[in-house]
C-alpha cells in the first residue's frame, strides 16, 4: 500500500528537530531508519502529515567511551554497532545482538535508538538495554535521563513525552571478563522474535558474583527477570539453580497467542532461551 500525504523536513540539528517536534505537535513523527514507522503508514496504520527525519544530525551519531560508560548515539545503526571495535571490547553482547536483528540490508540502516525508542515489544535491544542497566538521553524542551528499565509503560508506550526525542543510549561498561549471551528463537530470518533472553553475569571462584536477565517478546514490554537473576547469584550454576531461575523467569511472562505459536509455548521457549544464555555466558566467563 502507499501511505498518505505527508511534508518532509531534515533538520541538521537537534534544537532544530525539537523545535519542529513543538511546532508540529501531535501531526509529527520522526524517523531514523524508518524500519517501524513506514510499515505502519503503508498499512494505513499511522497517519502522520510531517516526517522529520533525523538522519542529518551528525551528533546523533558516533560511539565513544565516558568514564565508565559507553555513549552511543541515537542514530547509530546496527551495522555501525558491529563493526564497532570498542563495543567488541567493551560490551560484545551488543553486537551479538545486533547480528540476530533482521538482515544485513536492515542492519545498514536501521538504529540503536529506534529500536530502543519506540516501544514495540518485538524489538532486540530494549531487553538488552534493561539487562545492562543502560539510561536514555532524552532532549525535548529540556534535557533528561531515563533508566531504561523504567522507560517501557506497555506496548508502544514509553517514558517519553511529547516533544521529546532519545539522543543517546549511555550503557555502563561490565566489568572485565564477563560473561553474555543473547538467546533467541525465530521462524525465520528476519522474525521477530517468539522469545529471547539475554543475560549478563560475572563469575569468581566458580560462584556467579552478579546476574543480570532480559527478556524479549512475552509480553507487552521487555522484561527485567530480576527475581530470576537473584536466585542465580551465589550459585555454582547448577542444574536445580538454574530450573528454579528458569521458572521464576517463565512466572514473570505473559505472551499472547499468535502467529509464532500459542502462549504457554512461547512462556517455555523463554524459559529454554534463558537456560542455553545462562550456559553461554557462563562459558565465556572462564567458569
Amino acid at each position: 500500500m502507499i501511505p498518505g500525504a505527508f511534508a518532509y523536513h531534515r533538520p541538521s540539528s537537534i534544537e532544530e528537530a525539537v523545535g519542529l517536534l513543538s511546532k508540529l505537535g501531535e501531526d509529527a513523527r520522526v524517523i531514523a531508519g524508518g524500519h517501524s514507522l513506514i510499515p505502519m503508514m503503508k498499512l494505513r496504520l499511522a497517519s502522520p502529515t510531517n516526517l522529520i527525519d533525523l538522519g542529518n544530525i551528525a551528533n546523533l551519531k558516533g560511539i565513544r567511551e565516558d568514564g565508565g560508560e559507553i555513549v552511543i548515539g541515537a542514530t547509530t545503526t546496527q551495522h555501525e554497532l558491529i563493526r564497532s571495535d570498542l563495543l567488541a571490547r567493551k560490551i560484545p553482547i551488543l553486537r551479538e545482538t545486533s547480528l540476530l536483528i533482521a538482515d544485513p540490508q536492515v542492519r545498514y540502516v536501521g538504529t540503536l535508538g529506534g529500536n530502543v525508542a519506540n516501544g514495540d515489544p518485538g524489538n532486540d535491544m530494549p531487553a538488552v538495554m534493561i539487562c545492562l542497566g543502560a539510561t536514555y538521553e532524552a532532549k525535548g524542551k529540556n534535557e533528561r535521563r531515563m533508566a531504561a528499565r523504567e522507560f517501557y509503560q506497555g506496548a508502544y508506550f514509553t517514558a517519553l513525552e511529547p516533544g521529546e526525542i532519545v539522543t543517546a543510549i549511555r550503557i555502563p561498561v561490565p566489568s572485565a571478563g564477563h560473561g553474555y549471551a543473547y538467546e533467541k528463537l525465530k521462524r525465520k530470518v528476519g522474525d521477530y522474535a517468539t522469545a529471547a533472553a539475554a543475560v549478563v553475569l560475572t563469575i569468581s571462584g566458580g560462584r556467579v558474583t552478579s546476574c543480570s536477565i532480559g527478556l524479549t517478546n512475552v509480553a507487552e514490554t521487555p522484561l527485567w527477570a530480576e527475581e530470576a537473576a537473584k536466585i542465580v547469584t551465589g550459585s555454582t550454576l547448577d542444574a536445580a539453580t538454574v530450573k528454579k531461575a528458569v521458572a521464576s523467569a517463565e512466572a514473570v511472562t505473559s505472551p499472547a497467542s499468535d502467529g509464532r505459536g500459542p502462549a504457554q509455548y512461547r512462556t517455555k521457549m523463554a524459559g529454554v532461551m534463558l537456560a542455553r544464555a545462562l550456559a553461554r555466558a557462563r562459558e565465556r566467563a572462564g567458569a
